[in-house]
């Protein structure tokens, strides 16, 4: 990681904002709705060196609005990023800012319900849930017969289930709808869907390709690189890809449409 200076990352974020949705005020939240222990004590030293935060005098508000979690200090409204990644409760402003976690056992729609969650909090506490209920499906097979050392093989790769769950919750659009990104975990395949289609210079044809990138919430992106949820924009589906390849998957499929993603993770072949 990286660790910048105020002023370095303050002049990064004006760069990438230009207007976008994540930079827009939440006018009925206030500071008292954003959780300052997690900015204090996680989010500052995860962006910036130990000597960087003794050496630098700023006000709690000043760090908040230089790190576009609050509009200004003369404005001290919390941004839809604060909401999302300091946020108390994200869901009281923003409805749709959850992932519903569904196991299904069988193959179609309709098949009993095994497990199901509604994984919701600020953005890291959600990744985190949901790689935790990943986990706990994704079964390990022992194999003790091929060689003097058990090889240990799981169910899907939790690496590329990972960067795809991770890649839905970067890339939807919180603007305009109350629809949660969707994982459900049928017996053959898993269905990720993220509310929101291509952005920016994304479209359609040229969604997953490499170097072909554009950022909805730039301001949460920044700060899901900054918590370690991601580590190079634009090499998610890349990795997703290439961990699934190595472990015997298909490449996950993608259906790109104008209001949504729908990817299909299927089993080993």
């Amino acid at each position: 990681m990286t660790a910048y200076s105020d002023q370095d990352l303050e002049s990064m974020l004006s760069d990438l904002e230009s207007g976008s949705f994540d930079a827009q005020p939440v006018r009925s939240a206030t500071l008292a709705d954003l959780s300052r222990w997690r900015f204090e004590e996680s989010y500052l030293p995860s962006a910036f060196s130990a000597d960087v935060l003794a050496a630098n005098d700023r006000s709690y508000e000043q760090r908040l609005a230089a790190t576009k979690m609050i509009v200004s200090v003369d404005e001290p409204t919390p941004t839809v990023a604060g909401i999302l990644v300091l946020g108390l409760r994200p869901r009281d402003f923003l409805p749709g800012a959850y992932v519903q976690f569904l196991r299904v056992a069988g193959l179609e729609w309709g098949d009993p319900v095994h497990d199901e969650a509604l994984l919701e909090g600020p953005i890291e506490d959600m990744a985190r849930r949901i790689d935790e209920k990943l986990a706990a499906h994704n079964r390990t097979a022992v194999d003790f017969t091929s060689g003097s050392v058990e090889i240990r093989t799981s169910t899907y790769p939790m690496a590329a289930l990972q960067q795809l769950v991770r890649n839905a919750i970067l890339h939807r659009t919180y603007e305009g709808t109350s629809s949660p990104i969707r994982v459900y975990w049928f017996d053959d395949r898993i269905e990720i869907v993220s509310p929101g289609g291509p952005y920016g210079i994304v479209t359609s044809e040229s969604f997953g390709e490499p170097g072909v990138v554009d950022y909805r919430n730039p301001i949460l992106a920044e700060a899901m690189r900054v918590l370690g949820l991601v580590q190079r924009f634009g090499f998610g589906i890349q990795t997703a890809r290439r961990e699934l390849r190595e472990k015997n998957h298909p490449d996950p499929e993608f259906l790109v449409e104008p209001t949504r993603v729908h990817c299909t993770v299927r089993a080993r072949r």
